[in-house]
C-alpha cells in the first residue's frame, strides 16, 4: 500500500476551507497529556505521523475528497470553475470558496460522465444552440432565440398556481431543448449549505451535454429568473459562476434577458415610487406583481431598478427587506416541517433535484445494460443501493 503524501493532507485541508483547530475537532481528533488534537494532525500533515485508514477516510469525507487524491504525487490544479461572473466573491470566507470548489467537481463530474455515456451509446448529437450568440447581438435577439428555443408560453407560466409549479413548467422546456438541469446547493446536508451570496447559478456549455445548476438555497420564486439566467450563458457559450444581481456588462446581459422574458414591461407599470408614497407601500406594490408574475421580489425591484423607476438606494433597501422576509419564513418553514411527523418522500424529493432529463436517461441507459449501477450511483449522486428506489420513486410521462 503506498504511503500518504502529507503534502495533500495540507492541501486538501486549506483547499476545504480549514483551520487546523476546525479540522481537527471535524476529524475527531482529541487533545491528550502528550499533545493537542491539532498537534496530531500538524504531525500527520509534517509527515512525522501516518494517518490511520479510518482517520483517512474521515478526511475525505470532511475535505470533500476521493480517497485516492491522499496518494498523489502532488496536489492537483485548482477546480476548473470556469469563468467567475460574480463581481462579489468571498475570499475572506475560504470555508465558502472551499465548499464550493467541492460542489463545482461534483458536478463536472457527473456531467464528464453523462457526456461519456452518450458518446458510448452514439448518442452524442451536437446541441446548435450552445455559443449560438454574443454580447454583440443584442439582448433582444437572444431573447427571441431563448423564447423559441425553450418553446416559452407566458400565459402558460402566469397561470400556474404557484411559483414551484410555474418553475416546473419552465424547467420542463429547458430540459426538452437538451439541458440538465440540477437543484443543489449543498454537498448533501444541512451544514454544508452554501448561501446564495456566494452562488446563485453555475452553467457549463457543453454543446453534447450542457448543465444547469440552481442554488436550491434561494427562494423559490427565484429559481425560474436563475434558471433563465444560466440558459443565456449558454446561448453565449459561457461556461461559469453566477451570484446576486452583478454590476459588470455580461451578467447585466443575462439579467436582462431573463427579466424582459418573465416580466415584460408593462407589467412594471406603477411600480414608479412617488414621493408621497411611503417605503412599505413600494414594497407592497412590488410583492402584487411577483405573485402574478411568479417570480421573485427581489427580482421585481432590480428590474424597477433597471427601468429607472426606483432609485438604488431604495432597491438596496427594498433587496434587504424582502431578504430578511425570506430568512424569517424559512425558519419558520423549517421549525414547522420539524414539528410535523412523515414530511417528503426523500427519493421524490432527490428526483425533482435531479431532473427529470438525467433520471430518465440513467433509467434508459441502465435498462440497456449501458450503465452498471455504481456508475450510475456517481451520476445521480446516491449510493448504489438507492439507485434503484430512486429511479422507481414517482412516476415518468
Amino acid at each position: 500500500m503506498p504511503k500518504v503524501n502529507p503534502e495533500i493532507l495540507t492541501w486538501a485541508r486549506e483547499s476545504a476551507g480549514l483551520t487546523q483547530s476546525v479540522a481537527a475537532k471535524k476529524l475527531g481528533l482529541h487533545s491528550s497529556g502528550r499533545s493537542t488534537a491539532e498537534d496530531k494532525l500538524e504531525a500527520m500533515e509534517s509527515g512525522h505521523k501516518e494517518p490511520s485508514r479510518p482517520q483517512l477516510l474521515k478526511m475525505a469525507n470532511q475535505y470533500k475528497r476521493p480517497l485516492i487524491t491522499f496518494y498523489l504525487s502532488k496536489p492537483p490544479a485548482q477546480t476548473k470553475r470556469g469563468a467567475d461572473f460574480r463581481t462579489q466573491r468571498n475570499e475572506h470566507f475560504p470555508h465558502t470558496e472551499g465548499l464550493l470548489d467541492a460542489l463545482v467537481r461534483d458536478i463536472r463530474a457527473r456531467q464528464s460522465m453523462v457526456r461519456a455515456v452518450l458518446e458510448e451509446e452514439d448518442e452524442a448529437d451536437s446541441l446548435p444552440f450552445i455559443g449560438i450568440h454574443k454580447l454583440e447581438d443584442g439582448p433582444e435577439r437572444v431573447l427571441e432565440t431563448l423564447r423559441m428555443q425553450i418553446r416559452f408560453d407566458a400565459e402558460r407560466y402566469r397561470t400556474a398556481p404557484n411559483a414551484s409549479s410555474a418553475f416546473d413548467l419552465l424547467r420542463g422546456g429547458v430540459e426538452g431543448s437538451g439541458v440538465f438541469v440540477l437543484l443543489k446547493g449543498d454537498l448533501g446536508n444541512y451544514v454544508t449549505a452554501i448561501d446564495t451570496t456566494v452562488f446563485r447559478g453555475f452553467s457549463i456549455a457543453d454543446n453534447i451535454a450542457p448543465f444547469i445548476v440552481i442554488n436550491d438555497q434561494d427562494a423559490r420564486p427565484a429559481w425560474s429568473f436563475t434558471l433563465l439566467h444560466e440558459a443565456v450563458h449558454l446561448l453565449l457559450g459561457q461556461t461559469g459562476l453566477s451570484g446576486d444581481y452583478e454590476d459588470n456588462d455580461v451578467e447585466r446581459f443575462c439579467d436582462d434577458v431573463a427579466g424582459n422574458l418573465l416580466l415584460p414591461a408593462s407589467a412594471l407599470t406603477g411600480l414608479a415610487a412617488k414621493a408621497s408614497e411611503d417605503f412599505q407601500t413600494t414594497a407592497a406594490k412590488i410583492g402584487a406583481v411577483a405573485a402574478e408574475y411568479k417570480v421573485s421580489r427581489s427580482m421585481v425591484a432590480y428590474r424597477a431598478l433597471r427601468s429607472q423607476l426606483i432609485d438604488r438606494e431604495s432597491y438596496r433597501r427594498l433587496a434587504h427587506l424582502f431578504r430578511e422576509q425570506w430568512r424569517a419564513d424559512r425558519q419558520r418553514n423549517r421549525e414547522l416541517a420539524r414539528d410535523r411527523s412523515g414530511g417528503p418522500n426523500y427519493y421524490k424529493v432527490r428526483r425533482h433535484r435531479l431532473g427529470t432529463r438525467i433520471v430518465r436517461l440513467v433509467k434508459r441507459m441502465m435498462a440497456a445494460d449501458a450503465l452498471s449501477s455504481s456508475r450510475a450511483a456517481r451520476i445521480l449522486g446516491v449510493s448504489p443501493r438507492q439507485v434503484q428506489p430512486l429511479l422507481n420513486a414517482g412516476t415518468d410521462s
